[in-house]
């Protein structure tokens, strides 16, 4: 048995390297150049500063919410657990990065962006039981990849096909 955790500067130091990790790789990835630019998107989109500022709020969240969690994590099948599914997070936030802008591929994003949100709403269901806040501070992560797979779809609606 892993003994009661006091939020520390170790667990907050580990969350935002790795969310710092996550935004690095997500950013090198990121191609908005000619590919991008020439891509038909819908009229409603946010404009592009937006979106760093809502994905910076939300790296926060995440950081903040696991570091709740890690607090309230007893044993080491229960650590485990929550670095696989904070981990598998962060896998697929990335990979959808690499498939919609790296290789140019919205329609294979389109397909992968619905494992990457049920990753959101596992740590949703991992985190709630262990606390409350830390899984409310995850619900804006699970709007905002809702809006973004809308707006996915309706980028590869209006620029099919992808080759």
């Amino acid at each position: 048995m892993i003994a009661p955790k006091k939020v520390s500067f170790v667990a907050i130091g580990i969350a935002a390297c790795v969310m710092a990790i996550v935004i690095a790789i997500g950013t090198a990835v990121t191609d908005l150049g000619p590919w991008y630019q020439a891509l038909t998107l819908p009229s409603w989109q946010p404009p592009g500063p937006v979106f760093g500022i809502v994905w910076t709020t939300i790296y926060l969240l995440t950081a903040a919410s696991a570091v709740l969690a890690w607090r309230h994590v007893h044993t080491r099948s229960d650590a485990t657990k929550m670095i696989f599914v904070f981990g598998l997070n962060c896998v697929l936030n990335v990979m959808w990065s690499s498939i919609f802008f790296g290789l140019h591929r919205p329609d294979w994003a389109l397909y992968q962006v619905g494992f990457f949100w049920l990753s959101i709403l596992a740590l949703i269901i991992f985190v709630w039981p262990r606390t409350k806040l830390g899984a409310i501070l995850l619900l804006p992560y699970v709007v905002w990849v809702s809006i973004a797979s809308v707006l996915n779809f309706e980028t590869v609606r209006l620029n099919m096909p992808f080759s």
